[in-house]
């Protein structure tokens, strides 16, 4: 067994108080931990057990058929009991094949007793040894705390708590990661890592429990090292069997915390040169001049393959006040949250982070005919939208932007113009997509509306419609928004209005009285609809 310090039932069978036992049935199983001993008299037992305990009874609740005799068995296996243990004699002569079949084929111990003896007894020995075991893996749990905790502090830290692992338990260990360097000891359980890696891609959305876990064939405990509310890895342990108690899993908690202080403290001084990196973005962005030296420090080497999009992530403004202090804390989590996950989905981030907006020069490696491929940049919004507020947001809500493709270092000012598009429109009205490829005419009438010749197009268009609106509080402009929407269908049109076909058709006659008899026709349509959506960009930034 791994752990020395666990009771089984193997162990039980060679204590003194069971000279006189015979195992029955499933010799399988002699491996299952024994957590507690319990006298049951009674065949209705749910409420009783926890599970792990020794089972003695005499049996006198068992006069009965094999059918009911199999039900019990089957509720103790059900409830995890370790084994049942049952004194022949009074009141049970025999266990029957039935039953004794079935046990074997559960790998479930049963234990007999030909001689009377005392439950008591074997009870206040059992007690005795599984305290006393009790007490010596605490003991052992806060010497190893300990020790790792001091290998935390030294050189290679991670390596070192690793061998201390597999020193205890004797089986290989490893320390997997997205973004950071992985680590395995002994040298042979590196042939672990890629099942392992594929493993934890494949249930990325898990919460790994304290269970045992088959990798490609083989049981392993899976632990998940967390610091500032995001994964940092997964502490991944070979098991003997497909069995693991409580011991193993507190051994690992202590280790995946010692670990996850490493990770952080190294994290925090990758930060302190995230000062840098800010002002070099920013002055990207805005076109200003850079070293040329920066460029290869902080982009990844250009090559045929590689290019970029501007990622802009922009908070909302109502908590925009927040003091220095707890400013420098909010702003080195968000960069190491999106450097994670960027890295997850091989995105080479390099950002500048501020109260109110994040921006990303997010570079990455295609080839021609996925240069376009959204997917990648879809799942790392996903993955930013589902991480805890309180670490990412401060609790506030925020919207992105996302850029074309682009390749030339010279054009990231131009980026950066598209991504902030994206979340205007989105700030001026419900706008579903991130992707500024997908404004479509939007992308034309933001270009006017900074030259200022939106008022005029839609005076020239609607402003007959909307003055008739404002003088008789009536409803045409959003009537007519929505006929055009619905492509012309009177009953569609009707329905999301929610009134009757008669008084759109009344609606529909005064719009064409103030229109034009033609407003309809193919060129006249497409005016309108141009107009309505340069209204809406007016409306929302007057």
């Amino acid at each position: 067994m791994m752990n020395e310090l666990s009771l089984t039932v193997q162990d039980v069978l060679a204590r003194d108080t069971f000279k006189h036992a015979r195992l029955l049935a499933g010799k399988n199983g002699l491996d299952r931990q024994v957590r507690w001993s319990h006298i049951l008299e009674v065949s209705d037992f749910s409420s009783l057990v926890n599970g792990g305990e020794i089972i003695l009874t005499t049996g006198i609740h068992l006069q009965l058929d094999t059918e009911t005799q199999l039900h019990y068995i089957k509720q103790l296996i059900e409830l995890n009991v370790a084994c049942l243990c049952v004194e022949i004699g009074v009141h049970l002569s025999e266990v029957q094949q039935d039953i004794i079949d079935f046990a074997d084929d559960q790998n479930f111990p049963i234990i007999i007793f030909e001689k009377s003896v005392k439950f008591v007894d074997i009870s206040q020995d059992l007690h005795t040894v599984i305290i006393n075991r009790h007490y010596e893996m605490l003991s052992k749990i806060d010497t190893l705390s300990r020790k790792f905790n001091e290998l935390s502090l030294m050189p290679n830290g991670i390596l070192k708590i690793l061998q201390e692992i597999q020193v205890h338990f004797k089986q290989d260990v490893l320390f997997i990661s997205d973004d950071e360097r992985s680590y395995y000891y002994p040298i042979e359980s590196k042939t672990w890592k890629d099942d392992l890696q594929r493993f934890l891609n494949d249930n990325r959305t898990e919460t790994f429990e304290h269970d045992v876990y088959m990798v490609n064939g083989e049981p392993f405990a899976l632990l998940s090292t967390s610091g500032l509310g995001q994964d940092l890895g997964y502490l991944c342990l070979h098991l003997p069997q497909s069995l693991a108690d409580d011991f193993i899993y507190l051994i690992l908690d202590r280790a995946s915390l010692a670990i996850a202080q490493i990770l952080l403290r190294n994290r925090t001084i990758q930060e302190r040169n995230q000062h840098y990196e800010d002002e070099f973005v920013r002055n990207l962005l805005h076109g200003r001049s850079v070293e040329q030296e920066d460029y290869q420090f902080y982009l990844p080497t250009k090559s045929r393959n590689t290019h970029y999009r501007i990622l802009m992530i922009q908070m909302d403004t109502h908590d925009s006040v927040i003091d220095d202090y707890n400013w420098e804390e909010i702003r080195s989590q968000q960069a190491m949250i999106i450097r994670s996950l960027c890295k997850r989905h091989s995105i080479f981030p390099a950002l500048t982070v501020s109260k109110n907006e994040i921006t990303i020069v997010a570079s990455f490696i295609a080839s021609d005919q996925r240069i376009k491929d959204t997917n990648r940049f879809t799942q790392l919004i996903k993955q930013i939208q589902s991480t805890d507020d309180n670490a990412f947001s401060n609790g506030r809500t925020y919207k992105f932007g996302i850029s074309s493709v682009h390749q030339d270092p010279s054009k990231i000012p131009t980026g950066y113009m598209e991504a902030k598009k994206v979340v205007d429109i989105k700030q001026s009205f419900s706008f579903e997509s991130d992707y500024y490829e997908d404004l479509g005419i939007y992308r034309l009438l933001l270009l006017i509306k900074d030259e200022g010749y939106l008022d005029h197009y839609v005076e020239d268009y609607l402003q007959s419609l909307i003055d008739y609106d404002t003088k008789t509080d009536s409803e045409l402009f959003e009537t007519l928004r929505i006929y055009l929407e619905c492509g012309g269908s009177k009953k569609e049109t009707a329905d999301r209005l929610f009134i009757v076909r008669q008084t759109l058709y009344h609606r529909l006659e005064k719009i064409e009285t103030i229109l034009g008899p033609n407003f309809m026709s193919p060129l006249n349509r497409i005016a309108l609809e141009v107009a309505i959506m340069a209204k809406q960009i007016l409306v929302k930034n007057d």
